[in-house]
């Protein structure tokens, strides 16, 4: 019988050590391949493939969230003098970065980025159903030192444009675009939106949104709340949009259960600030807790916070199979 709620991950996954050590195709595909097993095996839903596509020998430990889209796009340069970081460091909204991932300097255009290429080699991993995950425009756009839209908004919509491009080839069961900067900048909301409703109405296939607070080193990058959020959420032209919650508590479920009925709530059950092991009993309850607020049907899938890439493997490992033992916990399967 088919799980009322599902689970799934939000993305990303500990770089295995073989490949860091020996960083090569086959590495690759034999780490996703693991990742897609690990996930099967706990009884995941929906996997990921960790977001090893975007795995750089030069930089192993980063998720390649940003750099690994805007390196390759057309008319954006890379390699970043000292002038761009003082200028980029002028923009007081993307103070934790310390450089630019690019420089903007004409129009740009889709380069050599292939997303679909990286999709390919990851569906002929796994039968189950997956997703694949892209960042979103309004992120991308705030992490690159612009000269030549001369203007956030625009900007943020030529990526857009790419990006949407992109996903039209992708037909994961689940396309998921991440976006981890607009919730500490709710003012950036309509232009945001936008963008990246742009991107979403291009998926064929069932298109999520997640959304969180930062996380580097087990540290939340931004301030905000969910309750700036709720126009954004309800405007979304999404199937279902993933929230961190486990981290910040259930306080704020009286406010998401103002958002569009319409889109489901994927709801942050696993902590990945911290190496603790959720109790199956935990994540039951809290659960029950925002079905209790929400209403019946609201909660449509239940997944960690954020990705698992800056925690241990065995960790990982282990909040994985919790999180399929809550919700089966929840849902009187044992």
């Amino acid at each position: 019988m088919e799980p009322q709620i599902k689970t799934t991950v939000v993305g990303s996954y500990p770089v295995p050590n073989w490949l860091v050590a020996m960083p090569c195709e086959q590495s690759l595909v034999d780490a996703m391949s693991v990742v897609f097993k690990i996930q099967e095996n706990a009884g995941i839903d929906v996997v990921a493939d960790g977001e090893l596509y975007r795995f750089d020998v030069n930089h192993p430990d980063t998720n390649g969230m940003i750099e690994y889209f805007i390196h390759p796009l057309g008319n954006v340069r890379s390699q970043v003098s000292m002038s761009d970081m003082k200028e980029f460091r002028l923009d007081a909204h993307m103070a934790y970065r310390a450089r630019p991932s690019g420089v903007v300097e004409g129009p740009i255009n889709e380069g050599v980025l292939a997303l679909v290429c990286d999709y390919r080699r990851a569906r002929a991993l796994t039968r189950a159903a997956m997703k694949f995950t892209v960042t979103g425009p309004h992120m991308l756009s705030k992490s690159v030192l612009d000269h030549h839209y001369g203007s956030r908004p625009k900007l943020c919509m030529a990526i857009a444009e790419i990006l949407a491009t992109q996903v039209k080839e992708i037909g994961a069961e689940v396309v998921q675009i991440d976006e981890a900067n607009i919730p500490g900048h709710p003012d950036e909301a309509d232009w945001a939106l936008e963008g990246i409703n742009h991107v979403l109405d291009a998926i064929s296939t069932k298109p999520a949104v997640h959304l969180c607070f930062g996380n580097y080193g087990g540290q939340t990058i931004q301030p905000g709340g969910w309750d700036k959020l709720i126009h954004f959420l309800s405007g979304l032209h999404c199937d279902h949009v993933l929230l961190e919650l486990a981290h910040r508590g259930n306080w704020e479920l009286e406010h998401l259960a103002q958002v569009n009925p319409k889109i489901g709530i994927g709801l942050g059950v696993v902590d990945i600030k911290t190496n603790v092991i959720e109790s199956p009993e935990t994540i039951a309850r809290n659960i029950e807790a925002a079905v209790t607020v929400l209403g019946e049907g609201r909660v449509t899938y239940v997944n960690p916070d954020c990705g698992f890439w800056m925690l241990p493997r065995s960790v990982a490992d282990r909040k994985i199979r919790a999180l399929v033992q809550g919700r089966d916990l929840y849902e009187g399967r044992t």
